[in-house]
């Protein structure tokens, strides 16, 4: 593994750029500020190394930006209405960044972040270590440092929220690991514990564009998704009780169909997205991994499977993008991508399903464990 510099941050300090290779030569670069994926290079149908998530060439674009590109978010991914909510009798006010809603963790949230590091199993790193030796390979320096146990592949980035951080309860330690096992699959897998009782809800917010990042809209990728139903939503996209047939409707890819196909359909829910941002069932949910969605690009051949243990997926077609510089001087407008979150149900910690309630809900004492898979192929 290597680790390069990624810039400095405002307050002055600096974060690091660690680069994951596979064994069947898929690249992955991801970053402690914010714990976000800055890069991931696929083969497309000829053998071409495209990279295919959005994100900029150092730190500052991250800390500046404000479309979560990449980031891990927590501690509740998606809305909470009205920025608030009741747990063991009382209330947690949140901060209302989305209208009146708290997303993604509210104003101060994970992906504005510098995150510590675990490389492979070893004990976290301080910063400063990887400042010092952040244009050299890490594995290098193993011997003096007693970095044992190195690998090219998995990295670990950790986390410690405090009782009372964006206004939920509890004192956290979060930890969020990347690696390329082989076999086309980029894995994440999250950790949590707490010592009180506090919603959860983690993702990725990668941006997905098959044909390469900075190539143009996402309209003629074709879409799969294993849900049968999706939540409706109300003007401030909070979705409403209860679960919606896909059946006759823009929402229904149970089937291979272009993201553009509907998505400009006279249709009430797309009006309040501006198309689609919208949450999943996933059918036939048990908690084990299954597959949640699959996209594919005729023009790249790049095929993309997400297979997670959580029991939706947000699709986001990237409606309210505007970022006017990203990687390699691209430039990233509306629908450029799609963000496939897999999560817990927006809004779970309000519902009135007792049970959709009580899944987000990690208990003082449990630990929360869940992976996402992206597994690409070509067609």
């Amino acid at each position: 593994m290597k680790t390069v510099k990624f810039g400095q941050l405002a307050d002055g300090r600096s974060a690091g750029l660690y680069i994951l290779e596979s064994p069947d030569g898929m690249r992955a670069a991801v970053s402690d500020y914010g714990a976000s994926l800055v890069s991931l290079a696929v083969p497309d149908a000829k053998g071409n190394m495209r990279d295919v998530v959005l994100g900029y060439d150092e730190a500052s674009g991250y800390e500046n930006g404000d479309a979560h590109l990449g980031a891990t978010v927590g501690r509740f991914a998606n809305r909470i209405a009205d920025a608030g909510f009741e747990l063991n009798g009382k209330i947690y006010h949140l901060t209302d960044n989305n209208g009146p809603n708290c997303l993604h963790g509210g104003r101060d949230y994970y992906g504005k972040r510098l995150w510590g590091v675990k490389i492979g199993f070893t004990s976290a790193l301080s910063s400063d270590i990887m400042a010092a030796y952040a244009s050299e390979s890490i594995s290098d320096k193993a011997p003096e440092y007693g970095l044992r146990g190195l690998g090219d592949n998995r990295i670990t980035f950790c986390l410690d929220s405090p009782d009372g951080d964006q206004g939920f309860p509890g004192k956290m330690h979060i930890e969020v690991a990347y690696s390329l096992p082989g076999d086309g699959e980029l894995r994440i897998d999250y950790k949590a514990v707490t010592d009180d009782d506090t919603p959860v809800n983690f993702t990725n917010h990668s941006y997905f564009n098959l044909n390469g990042q900075g190539s143009g809209t996402v309209l003629g990728h074709k879409v799969r998704l294993e849900a049968d139903y999706y939540n409706p939503v109300n003007v401030n996209l909070i979705p409403c009780e209860g679960n919606a047939a896909v059946e006759g409707t823009p929402f229904d890819f149970r089937s291979f169909k272009m993201i553009g196909k509907d998505i400009d359909s006279d249709d009430q829910q797309l009006a309040y997205g501006g198309g689609y941002d919208h949450n999943f069932v996933i059918r036939d949910y048990d908690g084990q991994m299954r597959e949640a969605a699959e996209i594919y690009s005729e023009d790249s051949g790049i095929n993309m499977k997400v297979i997670t243990d959580m029991p939706c997926v947000q699709m986001y077609t990237a409606n309210g993008l505007d970022e006017k510089q990203g990687k390699d001087g691209s430039s990233y407008g509306r629908r450029s991508a799609v963000c496939f979150e897999t999560q817990f149900a927006p809004n779970a910690i309000n519902s009135a399903d007792h049970d959709v309630r009580e899944a987000c809900i990690l208990k003082a004492g449990e630990t929360f464990l869940s992976t996402t898979v992206y597994k690409f192929s070509n067609k």
